[in-house]
């Protein structure tokens, strides 16, 4: 089998199952990102050993990770037509680099970037984009149980079967009524309900039994959740060291939110665009270099 052809198998079993170290590969595969295949395959080299083939392939599929968690953010597409002129740049500019001018070259790329997570504050759930935000929460609720010393349940958030599967939880039920003090109309109500930062995920068999309740009733049943739905309520904060020294080590600003309101979810939005930007951190790249 040839140098390239093996290199290829193993890049379609890394777009099946979490392979350490090759983790963009699958993400970026679930997004139907298709193009990434000669993309990741075109820094290789034949003499490239085994560590340095793990390497270049977690820094230009970080690369892509990065590319597209961002224009989704923005509400940008990254549909085949409209990616393909600049993943062939790409492909062009980094064929056959050496591990150091890899990385340098794709952080130039990010840094040029005018697009990033500070450049749209109010990406919500729309009819296009649910599969695409559902990822986006699976993501960072698997990264901040990871980092709170808790195991990596994101298989879970993005499969599962019937009432185990995971669906999109807006943190208000859909009663515009009992929000007019702040949305006179029930068009405003909607579109702030259906920001990020008003979004959870959680089971089915969840949502069923509790998704028309207002918050105040069903943030008690928030605490039998994830950890990014707990951290809605007082007791994710009392018992649980792991999150704290999380906290305590990046300042980002969790609290619990006793009441729901407008204000609430900005600051959410605002805390989950802070995890993003952890997450798809360009500083990921040279993490990934160093193996």
């Amino acid at each position: 089998m040839s140098f390239f052809a093996r290199r290829y198998g193993e890049l379609w079993k890394a777009e099946g199952v979490l392979v350490p170290g090759l983790e963009p590969v699958l993400y970026n595969a679930q997004l139907g990102f298709g193009l990434q295949h000669p993309v990741l395959l075109a820094p290789l080299s034949v003499g490239d050993t085994e560590d340095m083939f793990l390497r270049k392939l977690g820094v230009v599929g970080t690369f892509i990770d990065i590319l597209l968690a961002r224009r989704i953010w923005n509400f940008r597409s990254i549909a085949h037509s409209t990616m393909q002129y600049a993943m062939f740049t790409v492909m062009r500019d980094i064929r056959h680099k050496e591990l150091d001018e890899l990385v340098d070259l794709l952080e130039k790329r990010l840094a040029a970037d005018e697009e990033t997570f500070s450049t749209e504050n109010r990406l919500r759930l729309h009819r296009q984009n649910r599969y695409q935000v559902h990822k986006i929460l699976a993501r960072i609720t698997a990264h901040l149980e990871t980092q709170s010393e808790m195991p990596n349940h994101y298989i879970n958030y993005i499969g599962g079967t019937g009432q185990a599967r995971y669906e999109i939880e807006h943190i208000w039920s859909d009663h515009p009524e009992n929000h007019v003090d702040e949305f006179p109309h029930p068009e405003d109500f909607r579109e702030y309900r259906d920001r990020i930062g008003g979004l959870l995920l959680v089971p089915r068999s969840f949502n069923e039994s509790y998704g028309d309740m207002s918050y105040g009733e069903k943030l008690q049943h928030y605490d039998s959740q994830n950890l990014l739905a707990r951290s809605l309520g007082d007791p994710a904060y009392d018992h649980n060291p792991g999150f704290r020294k999380y906290i305590e080590k990046t300042g980002l600003p969790f609290r619990s939110h006793p009441s729901f309101k407008r204000a609430d979810i900005d600051s959410r939005q605002d805390l989950y665009r802070l995890i993003a930007e952890e997450i798809w951190s360009p500083g990921r790249l040279a993490e990934m270099a160093s193996g």
